[in-house]
């Protein structure tokens, strides 16, 4: 079955998410529709959708038109395996002691290494993108330095690869969360899978903002790997959540936007601990 997409680019986060509820009620019917915000600096918000037939060009160019979107670029897709393609591509990754790795790489495992099962076909959030490989890397290191996480959250989960990492070095339930109903889902199954459905608890919520998240607060350690607006606008929400002596990593920032979301968080009582750059893209330790 062929799978057609359909993306376009806006200014604003609330143009992005109106227009993408729209796209839901078009004909023929998207299977999915996205929204994300670019990560090159640009703040343009890309929004797109999936169709298995080919979708409506005059239905688009009203819908971009209505809402101040670029015209639409449609494609399809080749008729690929993505499940067995990500297994190909995505080989195990190591940061520090801990191992990222799909069950078709169990055997790899090494002895004595913390081991993450991450499932292909959940592969955002795997530990190769350098956001995710800094956050795992600035959380050994914090341990290897003798911290010890006793109330831990990852707010922006996704797989939460990060609250599992937690819950494998230290005894102390962690708690997640993500705006993304789906990527709770997805943190759901892949706790289920590593053991630790009952050490990681995973809520819908934006930011802090829900009773569990503000019930338990204030964390020796956050995690959040997100981008840098949302960054930018938790910080003072994040200072009053750490407690003093507590720790926050952050990253889904550019090398080139990490001196404005630091300068967001000194703002809001942190010091820098470390900064580790990969590739393009940055982790800050920061130290409340």
């Amino acid at each position: 079955m062929p799978t057609f997409t359909a993306i376009t680019k806006l200014t604003s986060s609330e143009a992005a998410y109106s227009l993408s509820e729209a796209m839901e009620n078009m004909t023929p019917e998207p299977t999915g529709v996205g929204v994300f915000e670019m990560e090159d600096g640009s703040n343009l918000w890309e929004v797109g959708g999936y169709f298995t037939e080919s979708p409506d060009d005059i239905e688009l160019m009203l819908l971009a038109q209505a809402f101040g979107a670029t015209p639409f670029l449609v494609s399809e897709l080749p008729e690929i395996d993505w499940v067995a393609k990500v297994r190909r591509d995505l080989s195990p990754v190591e940061a520090g002691r801990f191992f990222v790795y799909g069950s078709h790489d169990a055997e790899k495992l090494p002895e004595g290494r913390v081991g993450l099962l991450i499932e292909a076909s959940m592969a955002f959030g795997t530990g190769h993108h350098g956001t995710t490989l800094g956050c795992l890397r600035a959380l050994d290191r914090l341990d290897l330095a003798g911290f010890r996480g006793r109330n831990v959250v990852d707010i922006g989960c996704g797989t939460a690869v990060l609250a599992m990492a937690a819950a494998k070095i230290w005894p102390e339930p962690v708690l997640a969360s993500d705006i993304d109903a789906i990527a709770v889902e997805v943190a759901q199954v892949n706790m289920a899978a590593n053991g630790l459905t009952e050490r990681v608890r995973c809520l819908e919520a934006t930011g802090f903002d829900h009773p569990e998240l503000q019930a338990a607060a204030p964390f020796d350690l956050v995690f959040a790997n997100i981008l840098m607006g949302p960054l930018i606008d938790l910080a003072p929400e994040m200072g009053r959540a750490t407690g003093s002596g507590g720790y926050a990593i952050l990253s889904g920032l550019l090398v080139e936007q990490a001196e404005q979301v630091l300068a967001a968080y000194v703002d809001a009582g942190f010091v820098l601990h470390h900064r580790e750059d990969i590739g393009e893209w940055a982790t800050l330790t920061l130290r409340r």
